[in-house]
């Protein structure tokens, strides 16, 4: 690299310094140290390394970076306008401001360029796994020889914070597993965290931890700009494993007075030390100085990278021309294609009942899996009890990702991190699967899939009490109530089979995550429930029985205990009761409903109110009513098989018709 290039990278890192630090004194908010520590990797990434085209952010090609250190937002917000992606100064002015685009940590969707929604530490590791492994199974169905549809590269930034939660062991150890060596992983170790020295907490040997994982492991100083071309200018042209960079940094560098300590982490500099930083710094004192020698350098290299993007085009037509059938799958997959029978093919599939609600969705991802290339999923070592496996389909392995089945191994929460991820990568519809209770490990992933949202399936099973003698420590209880309250998941409690296929259209249309709760123990079919999408589970909440005159009672009910509802009501009529039932699979779609609808199951003379439903009562009050009958578990289960822990529990019909009338 010759000096004048090294020249304007320092001065397009000190550019990055002033904006951070005028961006968080100005909010009084934010974390100055790593954007100020971090700030000649800036430069070089986005001044020299990165090949995508910032005018079209979302080039297929592009390589992506993901900022898992997101607290340090403001680094990447200063590249990101820097290097010409649709992010003003006056954003940038506005940072953590009420309705800007430059919030306090990034969101994808929100912000031009952000790659990945980040913050809480870690999960910007397990999101940019998920892209690599997406890109590899891009790369093995479309790639040709002269034709590299995909031969992009994952770039990831994390700190020491993302290093120490163990989210990010997870998707490492599954990455250096599967060998993805178009991941490069940038730690910027500067040994401090927001609480102190890092000598206080965490002394690992890092290098040889990921050695063992099976990664490339090199150290450069994070200052040094041939350093910087020679590993990554290298890893460029050549890469064998997934590899980390050790970037030594000095945290908050700059700062005569708090660089090197944990005061620059979390906290503004202060006026007075943001104005003797410029001064030691040789930064014009001026507010969001940006030098017309960095601006010009940008609008160079914008030229560059819309060529690079345009050559890829002109490629991937001759490459489609070629390939008609593939090219015909590509789209399918870029537009998440649904045939528009679905629901009619869905129906037709032969399942025989009794049947789990594990073992009815098995037999519908069959089909799916044949309808859908954009269909790519597994489990967290459970996919023979979860039932997730695509039969017709390989396991993805090291150096062979021609299959659609992932088996992620006991990685909960890296999994989660990691079907964000392939989401992210815009041609997959990625789905997961675990017990129901293992949610509370991955819940943060969930989190931001629904705050984002990202379009993920969860299939949980194993969902009640009912799954048995494994105990009170696998038997969900609050995780219905817990997943219910996020906001933007669907939950989907099916009841039956013909409920369960209903429920996969409308995971499969929903543009974020879902969650699909399913029995472990057998359940029958109801031909209460044989109605249209429309009509039952896409409604959310629809009648079963109707009562004949005005209801004594009417029964809310999801999942396996609506047969028990439904053989309870019959109970009462016995005993000159009128009874409605109504099946609730789905909260959340019902509260999309208009108001007209809602009255129908909702409004009027309805009896007493009760909800059935083996998890605890915390939202059913909402539709029952404060003075509605909750028969549901204030408790945690026993070990014991399903149909003893019914009667303990008081869900079987006669239970609970001795509730209501004695």
């Amino acid at each position: 690299m010759d000096d004048n290039q090294k020249k304007i990278l320092s001065k397009i890192a000190m550019t990055i310094r002033g904006l951070s630090m005028d961006a968080v004194q100005k909010a009084n908010s934010g974390h100055p140290g790593m954007p100020m520590g971090c700030a000649e990797l800036g430069a070089y990434l986005y001044g020299v390394l990165l090949r995508h085209n910032p005018k079209n952010s979302k080039w297929m090609n592009r390589d992506r970076l993901v900022l898992s250190a997101g607290h340090g937002s403001m680094w990447l917000y200063s590249c990101l306008h820097l290097s010409g992606f649709n992010l003003s100064l006056d954003e940038i002015k506005r940072f953590r401001q009420l309705h800007s685009h430059t919030p306090g940590h990034p969101e994808y969707g929100l912000t031009d360029g952000v790659e990945a929604t980040t913050g809480p530490l870690g999960q910007g590791v397990g999101n940019a796994i998920g892209m690599a492994l997406g890109m590899k199974l891009l790369g093995s169905k479309f790639n040709q020889k002269d034709f590299p549809i995909f031969d992009n590269k994952i770039y990831c930034v994390a700190g020491d914070g993302c290093m120490m939660e163990g989210v990010s062991s997870e998707a490492s150890c599954f990455a250096g597993h599967l060998n993805l060596n178009n991941l490069v992983l940038l730690y910027d170790s500067n040994h401090i965290c927001l609480d102190g020295p890092t000598k206080e907490c965490f002394t690992e040997d890092t290098k040889k931890r990921y050695e063992a994982y099976g990664w490339d492991v090199f150290e450069i100083n994070g200052y040094d700009f041939d350093e910087m071309e020679r590993v990554l200018g290298g890893l460029q042209k050549k890469q064998d494993k997934p590899t980390l960079v050790i970037v030594h940094t000095v945290i908050g560098k700059g700062s005569p007075n708090k660089a090197g300590t944990s005061k620059v982490h979390g906290s503004p500099l202060g006026k007075d030390e943001v104005i003797a930083s410029k001064e030691a710094l040789g930064i014009p004192l001026e507010e969001f100085y940006v030098p017309d020698e960095v601006k010009k350098y940008f609008q160079n290299r914008l030229s560059q990278d819309s060529q690079l993007e345009t050559s890829w085009n002109e490629m991937f037509k001759k490459w489609a021309n070629r390939n008609p059938d593939r090219a015909l799958q590509f789209d399918r997959m870029k537009s998440y294609y649904l045939p528009s029978d679905l629901e009619e093919r869905l129906k037709a599939i032969e399942i025989k009942a009794p049947i789990a609600g594990r073992a009815a969705s098995q037999e519908i991802l069959q089909t799916l899996g044949k309808l859908l290339p954009q269909l790519v999923g597994g489990s967290a070592d459970l996919s023979v009890s979860d039932l997730t496996m695509m039969k017709d389909y390989p396991i993805i392995a090291p150096l062979n990702f021609s299959g659609r089945n992932i088996k992620f191994g006991v990685r909960e929460f890296g999994m989660g991190t990691i079907c964000n991820g392939l989401s992210l990568c815009g041609m997959f519809q990625p789905y997961c699967g675990t017990f129901f209770t293992f949610s509370d490990y991955m819940r943060n992933s969930i989190r931001l899939a629904a705050l984002t949202p990202y379009h993920v399936i969860y299939q949980f099973t194993h969902d009640s009490i009912f799954l048995g003698e494994d105990g009170p420590t696998h038997q969900s209880i609050e995780q219905l109530s817990s997943l219910r309250a996020m906001p933007h998941l669907n939950l989907i409690r099916p009841a039956d089979s013909h409920e369960v296929r209903m429920a996969w259209i409308a995971a499969l249309q929903y543009k974020g995550p879902t969650a699909l709760v399913l029995s472990r123990q057998n359940l029958p079919d109801l031909k209460e429930t044989q109605v249209s999408f429309k009509d039952g589970v896409g409604r959310g909440a629809y009648i079963v029985k109707k009562e004949k005159k005005k209801p004594d009672f009417t029964l809310f009910s999801t999942g396996s205990e609506l047969h028990v509802a439904l053989e309870a009501a019959s109970l009462l009529e016995k005993q000159g009761k009128d009874v409605r039932v109504v099946s609730m699979p789905c909260w959340q779609l019902f509260e999309k409903q208009d108001a007209a609808y809602k009255n129908t199951i909702l409004g009027g003379d309805l009896g007493k109110r009760v909800a059935i439903e083996a998890g605890t009562e915390l939202g059913w009050h909402k539709y029952i009513g404060i003075d509605g009958i909750a028969i549901c578990m204030h408790s945690f289960g026993l070990s014991a098989p399903a149909q003893e822990l019914a009667v303990e529990f008081g869900f079987t019909a006669e239970a609970v018709v001795k509730k209501l009338i004695g």
